[in-house]
């Protein structure tokens, strides 16, 4: 099988990059996570009154296939389109461009299967932006400072939710498609933003002598031999478990309503404030976490207290349900969601299977990340129906577990075949 080498990647200075990335991929997530939050719930809710619950579950569990998809067809995508504008800045702006026009149709939409395509087109296409971002660090940053770059990367997401949040609060009374239409502009405008400020480019495709490559080795590097790289595999099913536990705070708008009898203007004021509050716990773990782990040269330590936190949050929404402990529970949600998000990337980035391929591997990983926020919501409708809301949390408080065994398996930092190359390389 042949083997490729990149030569002539375009650098871009890193305060330059970082502040590139932080800005496009937190409008970008405005866009993506609004609706995940909040505005989805409502329009399910204005389309279908009655029967919101199974329809919501509907909308998002078929969304969580291109969700799925999305991230590492994108990334595998990006990997291959060579061009002078660049391989990541292309789909930085197409998969925005796409996935924002897919909101507004969601806007007009006046029935549920209206809401559910443009709910699919919308993951589908802002994961290839996702997957183009996230590239951006092993593509153009040293290992020693990924970790601080993930951790103010992994700060984006709650800076996105929390405009997304702040605007939704701040127009409480505005048409639905008006509030599908900032979030729009938003989501787009951001991302053709950071264009400007990252540079990109062509790059030298070598290809070394060797057998074609078949279909159907093709197929099978579409994820990397668990049996050639498990660290690979763990990584992706320790992320997976966990964000399955944390996206339990996308499902708080519907528990609100449903659990507490929140009206919906209720509901909004309440979302915004715990989802504020949080994004301070967010971002002090988010910066702190990378750095310190930079600075110790430990990942799993951190990852093992952020997991543990978020079993805790878990047990709290399951046994007490009342606000003031809701919106305790996710300031500490906030605290280990940051610091987990933060540590876990820069992880990643030394264990990736394939340098050539880490848009596409990277796409891989954030599958783990994007997915659970749309199966959350599509399984709630039946572990409700089992045993109400005690036994939806214990049942995601169960996976956090596993979640939380699948990282003993992960490398520290130096242990991994690549950490003792970089050593090597530095010491001649």
């Amino acid at each position: 099988m042949a083997e490729i080498t990149l030569k002539g990647q375009v650098k871009t200075p890193f305060g330059r990059l970082t502040f590139g990335i932080m800005l496009g991929y937190a409008c970008m997530m405005v866009g993506l996570m609004t609706p995940v939050a909040m505005l989805l719930t409502f329009k399910v809710m204005e389309i279908d009154p009655n029967g919101y619950t199974s329809s919501y579950g509907l909308v998002a569990g078929v969304g969580a296939f291109f969700a799925l998809i999305g991230n590492p067809i994108g990334g595998a995508v990006s990997d291959r389109t060579n061009i002078a504008f660049g391989r990541r800045r292309t789909w930085i702006l197409l998969g925005p461009l796409f996935g924002c026009a897919a909101l507004l149709w969601i806007g007009t939409a006046s029935q549920i299967w209206q809401v559910m395509v443009g709910w699919c087109a919308a993951q589908f296409f802002l994961n290839f932006g996702m997957a183009a971002y996230t590239a951006l660090i092993p593509d153009q940053i040293k290992e020693e400072k990924r970790g601080t770059i993930s951790g103010l990367m992994g700060l984006a997401l709650p800076i996105g939710i929390a405009i997304g949040m702040v605007l939704m609060m701040s127009m409480p009374h505005a048409a639905t498609f008006t509030k599908w239409l900032f979030i729009s502009m938003i989501g787009i405008v951001g991302p053709i933003i950071s264009l400007f400020i990252i540079r990109d480019g062509k790059v030298e495709i070598e290809k070394s002598m060797g057998a074609k490559t078949s279909m159907g080795e093709k197929l099978v590097k579409v994820f990397p031999s668990p049996r050639k790289f498990p660290d690979f595999s763990w990584a992706i099913g320790s992320k997976f478990l966990l964000m399955m536990g944390s996206c339990s705070s996308l499902y708080l708008t519907v528990m609100l309503v449903n659990r507490l009898s929140f009206t919906e203007s209720q509901a909004t004021t309440s979302i915004g404030t715990i989802n504020l509050i949080g994004l301070v716990a967010t971002a002090l773990t988010s910066i702190l976490g990378g750095i310190l782990s930079d600075k110790y040269k430990k990942q799993k330590p951190f990852l093992y207290g952020s997991a543990f936190i978020i079993l805790v949050v878990l047990l709290i929404y399951a046994f007490v349900p009342n606000y003031t402990a809701i919106l305790i529970a996710s300031i500490l949600m906030g605290l280990g969601l940051g610091c987990f998000t933060s540590v876990d990337m820069a992880l990643v980035t030394r264990i990736l299977p394939n340098k050539e391929d880490a848009a596409k591997d990277f796409g891989l990983m954030n599958v783990a990340n994007a997915l659970p926020q749309s199966i959350v919501p599509a399984i709630a409708p039946l572990l409700l129906g089992i045993g109400g809301w005690t036994f939806f949390y214990l049942f995601l408080s169960v996976l956090v577990v596993l979640g939380m065994l699948a990282l003993k398996p992960l490398p520290e930092v130096g242990e991994h075949k690549d950490d003792v190359l970089t050593i090597l390389t530095e010491a001649k």
